[in-house]
């Protein structure tokens, strides 16, 4: 059945395609112990199940967007950038210039 899925939509996905697309769900669902989804997969090691938690690049740059306003709302001041660094290149690489 699910060779005669992929031909007849010109695609070529595997089981494993499958098991890997659940796993990235399950990994990611903040309801779903990591340790949970370590059993079901059966890793033997965390770690393994820990690859799946790797962000996409849209979610990375909301996550960094989110910090860039966390910073701009804080109160305490930045520290002055140390000897050799230019403080308006800092600026613009921690956001706090647009």
């Amino acid at each position: 059945m699910f060779e005669r899925a992929n031909a007849l939509l010109g695609a070529n996905w595997t089981l494993h395609d499958l098991r890997h697309s659940a796993a990235h769900r399950m990994a990611r669902d903040p309801a779903l112990p990591l340790a949970d989804v370590q059993w079901i997969l059966g890793h033997a090691h965390l770690t393994t199940t820990q690859l799946y938690l790797n962000p996409s690049v849209e979610e990375a740059v909301a996550e960094l967007r989110a910090h860039h306003a966390r910073q701009s709302r804080a109160t305490t001041p930045s520290p002055p950038p140390a000897p050799g660094y230019d403080p308006s290149s800092l600026d613009v690489l921690f956001g706090r210039q647009r």
